[in-house]
This record gives structure tokens, C-alpha cells and sequence, in this order.
């Protein structure tokens, strides 16, 4: 059986959507190869040392530089499973530019490189000049480069130059996990009572800039009483956003819920609001997950993201120019004010999450990849 060494920043179970992919991949792997993962160490998970059956190494980061993770012990780990565990295949999920250096360096000329690349580094203007030549090395030696949408490889001043390698394996929901329960249905009347005359609209995911947070807030700012926000998440914006909110009664922050309360508040709602600004969000793993309950979604136009390949402008929902406040408070009008616009959306989203983008589909992708097919 061949061996396939994993590396991902964290892992399970940490909660991130980067993290959730390479869990996914590992999952899809069992029982065909012989795995690992390597990653850096992370609150709580000192006694996480095996996952699904996989054993998981995980090393104590040092320090942090421009927010990247540097460890000694990890860059040790990686020499020395090359010498005991001998991978014939690396699975390297990007962005870890440290890590990114210790590979190039160290990795052998036999051993084939998966390399995951889920979004290009945007935000740190000076990082992103600085791993410009590791970046085109790390492409370079890569036999075959992941990207999780056609967009993203369009839009990725890297990825575009390497389009012959690139093979497209969209992120994943877990069905099980989003399974109706009693006690979900029953919430979900519960809210629906509360807001009887309402237009329900749900947004979910992390409080940090990229997510766009404000101008939601902006938009609801510009609407009646008769909608209402429910904002599931928390993060680092939280504070700020909540006092942004503190004139707007319609917009109320849940923090985050159990599986059963969040998918009380997908069936409860009317509208899902994903309000991402950058191309920090390269995919909408929540956004897919709405639109597998049915949910019609309001996006804005994010050049190279992989959002507007999730859910399609007119078809699955709508789509208003980046930052637009006024125009996303407007197409929330127009959803709520036509039921059927939002049933038709609701239903071709539903059936574009199942061909699309369901574990079993990226299953089938990855393995393939995997057999070099």
C-alpha cells in the first residue's frame, strides 16, 4: 500500500474551513493508501494524536511572523518521517509559507506533490512579495495543484500560469452532519412563531473582515422592521460589529450554536445573506450549506472568488456589485417580496449542492487525483 503524508496548518479538531477539506481528503483516502498528517499544534489538541484511525502529529509553533507559524519541531518531524515513513505522495494544503520552505528544501525528487491550493496570500501585501519566488518553486515542483474552483484559477495571478497542472475539486458539505432532527424541526417552528410577518435572514460565519459583516449591517440599516438578521458566528470583529448594530434592532448576533440549533435556523429562514468582500473567501462552505436547505442566497461580486461559482447569479440567487450596500438591501427586497423567485432559486440550489458538491463527488475527484488519472 503507498504512503501519503498530509500537511495542513491545524487539523481536526480544530475548526476551520481549510482544515475541514484536509480532514476530507484524509477520509476519502482510507483504506487506499497509508496516511498522515503533520501540522502545528493548537489549543486543546495535545491528546487529539489520532483521527478517524489516522495518527496525527502535531508540533508546538515557536513564534508568529505576519501572522504565519514558525516551528523548529516541525521542520524536524518533516525530516524525519522522509527517513521512517518514506511518503510517496505529499499532500501540502496552502497557504503555510514556512512549511512551504522546509518542503522545497527537503522533499525527494521521487516523491509526488499534491498541492492543495486554496487561496492565494491577498491581504499581507509585503508577505505576498516576499514568498512571490518560493510560491512559483512550490507550483513549479508540484505534479498536480488543487484548486476548489474554475474561478479561482482564473483569478489567481499563480494558478493561471500553471492551468495545465490544475485540476478543479470543489469543497464538500457533510450530509450526515446536516441531517433534519425532531429537535431541529421544532426549533425551527419555534423562530419562524417569533417572527410571524417577518422576512428571515440568516447569515453564517466567522466575524472577521473578509466576511464583510459591516456592510450587512449597512444594508439592514436601510430596512424596515419587517426583516430580521440572524448573525451565527463569532471572531474578532464581534465587538466592533455588535456596536456598529446597537441602533439596528433587527440585526441579532447568536454567537456560535450546536449543529441543532444551526440547522434550526436554515429551516427557519427566508434568505441567506453572504455579504464576503475579498477573495479571502475562496469558496462559502456555509454558503453551499444553505443552499442545500433551500435557501436562495445574496452574494456580492467577488473577481476570482469561488462565491459566484457556488451560487450563480439568477439561477441559485443574487448577485450585487462588491460592497454595494444599497443594492444588497434592495435584492433582499426583491427576495422577500416574491415567494416564487425565492422557491425557484431554493430549488435549483438545493439540486446544484447535490451535483456538485456533496462528499461522495469529492471523494471520487480526489481519489482520482491521487491515482494520477
Amino acid at each position: 500500500m503507498k504512503k501519503v503524508l498530509h500537511i495542513s496548518k491545524y487539523y481536526y479538531p480544530f475548526t476551520g474551513g481549510i482544515e475541514q477539506v484536509a480532514r476530507d481528503a484524509v477520509r476519502a483516502l482510507q483504506g487506499k493508501f497509508e496516511q498522515k498528517v503533520l501540522c502545528f499544534e493548537h489549543d486543546n489538541s495535545e491528546n487529539q494524536n489520532v483521527v478517524d484511525d489516522i495518527e496525527v502529529i502535531r508540533c508546538k509553533c515557536q513564534c508568529k511572523i505576519f501572522s504565519q507559524s514558525i516551528s523548529l519541531e516541525l521542520a524536524c518531524k518533516f525530516k524525519e518521517l522522509l527517513k521512517t515513513f518514506k511518503p510517496d505522495y505529499i499532500v501540502f494544503h496552502y497557504p503555510n509559507p514556512f512549511v512551504a520552505s522546509i518542503l522545497l528544501r527537503n522533499i525527494p525528487k521521487e516523491t509526488k506533490l499534491i498541492l492543495y491550493w486554496h487561496l492565494d496570500i491577498t491581504r499581507q501585501k509585503i508577505l505576498g512579495k516576499i514568498f512571490h519566488p518560493q510560491n512559483l518553486a512550490l507550483l513549479k515542483r508540484a505534479d498536480r495543484i488543487i484548486a476548489t474552483s474554475p474561478n479561482y484559477i482564473e483569478g489567481s495571478k499563480y494558478l493561471s500560469r500553471f492551468r495545465s497542472k490544475c485540476k478543479v475539486i470543489p469543497n464538500c458539505i457533510d450530509e450526515n452532519r446536516l441531517a433534519k432532527t425532531p429537535k431541529a424541526v421544532e426549533l425551527a417552528e419555534k423562530i419562524k412563531q417569533e417572527n410571524k410577518g417577518k422576512t428571515i435572514c440568516l447569515s453564517v460565519g466567522r466575524l472577521v473582515p473578509y466576511k464583510g459583516y459591516s456592510y450587512l449591517i449597512k444594508s439592514a440599516q436601510k430596512l424596515n422592521e419587517n426583516f430580521v438578521f440572524y448573525i451565527i458566528g463569532d471572531g474578532e470583529k464581534r465587538k466592533s460589529l455588535v456596536s456598529q448594530s446597537k441602533n439596528c434592532p433587527t440585526v441579532k448576533f447568536l454567537g456560535k450554536l450546536a449543529d441543532d440549533e444551526l440547522k434550526a435556523y436554515y429551516l427557519a429562514a427566508d434568505i441567506f445573506c453572504f455579504p464576503s468582500i475579498t477573495k479571502n473567501e475562496a469558496f462559502g462552505i456555509a454558503l453551499a450549506e444553505a443552499m442545500y436547505f433551500g435557501l436562495p442566497s445574496i452574494t456580492y461580486t467577488i473577481p476570482g472568488s469561488g462565491v459566484n461559482y457556488v451560487s450563480l447569479n439568477g439561477e441559485t440567487g443574487l448577485e450585487v456589485p462588491n460592497r454595494d450596500v444599497e443594492a444588497y438591501a434592495n435584492a433582499i427586497k426583491e427576495l422577500s417580496a416574491d415567494k416564487d423567485k425565492r422557491k425557484q432559486f431554493g430549488e435549483k440550489a438545493f439540486n446544484r449542492v447535490v451535483e456538485h458538491f456533496l462528499y461522495k463527488e469529492f471523494q471520487s475527484d480526489f481519489v482520482n487525483i491521487m491515482e494520477m488519472k
